[in-house]
């Protein structure tokens, strides 16, 4: 595979982004495990360029089809016709490339939702943000005559998603298997809404008080409960790694799913609301023993976040607030 630098020049160049001899320096960027992502001087101002990889970066073996940037690059331009205060600029895509560019978020008020978080920043508001513009572009993509065309993509959401999560940690937790198993064969099925599929803090910047979202290489019409249940499932992460900020954190899930849920009108909200409840603890295990582990959570709060998932997808909770009340009991009877 060419070097970055020259696949940046290339994708700048097949663009028309600016002439010959217009880029600059090419800075890569750190973060994310299944994409080359670069930040590129231009003529005097400075874009994001982005590529998909085959092979992600990380300990177990994890493939993924390179032809998933078309579908990312089609979610930001659905969310920027739905939410375009909550969107990125779009320069344009390469197909031969599987890489595109877009506008690089810089500035005193643009600030990284996951590095707040880690900090110790009381989230505030900015739960309840993310969960709306979440649900407006859920509610969006269920209306009649939404191109779902791009987004046919399932067996890539199994492969990006499904199989490192639930599949891989179903093989190291046979007794949980079955139900494992069963969110994973329900998730395959869906196909009522745009799904993002990484909602997750390290994805969400902030522009002012407004919510950016990024990364969506994962986007596939899917189960309208995978995106609120793969960011609430970082928010209780957090509420384990963070005592200190325990209760402002579940304070925030319960904020986020309120907000989200004033948006669902494709199905009964309670139906989603209990498989959002059910999905949570299992991702949660898959945080910790799945192919992707966070790299926060100490020794001991893996072992915690362990112990609580598999109590939780035993007997699981069918609404977000009796899923925080048993968190928040079972990790005070831990510190009793």
């Amino acid at each position: 595979m060419p070097a970055l630098e020259d696949r940046c020049r290339a994708l700048v160049a097949e663009l028309g982004i600016a002439p010959d001899g217009a880029v600059g320096a090419v800075v890569p960027l750190t973060g994310g495990v299944a994409s080359d992502i670069a930040m590129v001087e231009v003529a005097g101002r400075r874009i994001c360029v982005k590529f998909a990889l085959g092979r992600l970066k990380v300990a177990e073996e994890w493939l993924a089809p390179t032809h998933r940037n078309a579908a990312e690059y089609a979610w930001l331009t659905v969310a920027a016709s739905i939410v375009p205060d909550g969107a990125v600029q779009l320069y344009g895509r390469s197909e031969r490339l599987h890489g595109f560019a877009m506008e690089y978020l810089e500035g005193s008020d643009v600030t990284l939702w996951k590095a707040e978080l880690l900090r110790g920043a009381a989230p505030g508001s900015k739960a309840e943000r993310v969960g709306d513009m979440l649900g407006l572009i859920h509610r969006g993509s269920a209306r009649s005559g939404f191109d779902t065309a791009p987004f046919h993509n399932r067996d890539d959401f199994r492969a990006l998603r499904i199989e490192p999560y639930l599949t891989f940690t179903a093989g190291r937790h046979s007794a949980l298997a079955p139900a494992l198993t069963a969110l994973a064969d329900m998730l395959h099925a869906g196909d009522k809404v745009l799904v993002h599929g990484d909602v997750s803090p390290k994805n969400i910047l902030f522009r002012g008080a407004r919510p950016v979202m990024l990364d969506a290489e994962c986007a596939t019409m899917g189960d309208a409960s995978f995106d609120p249940a793969f960011c609430l499932n970082h928010l209780l992460l957090k509420s384990i790694h963070l005592p200190q900020g325990r209760a402002a954190l579940l304070a925030a899930v319960k904020r986020f799913w309120s907000a989200y849920a004033a948006h669902i009108v494709w199905e009964d909200a309670a139906a989603l609301e209990a498989r959002v409840a059910r999905l949570i603890p299992a991702l949660m295990l898959a945080r910790v023993d799945g192919k992707s582990p966070v790299e926060y959570l100490t020794g001991a709060e893996a072992t915690t976040t362990r112990a609580l998932s598999v109590a939780l997808i035993g007997a699981p909770e069918t609404t977000i607030k009796g899923l925080c009340g048993r968190i928040a009991l079972h990790l005070k009877e831990l510190n009793a």
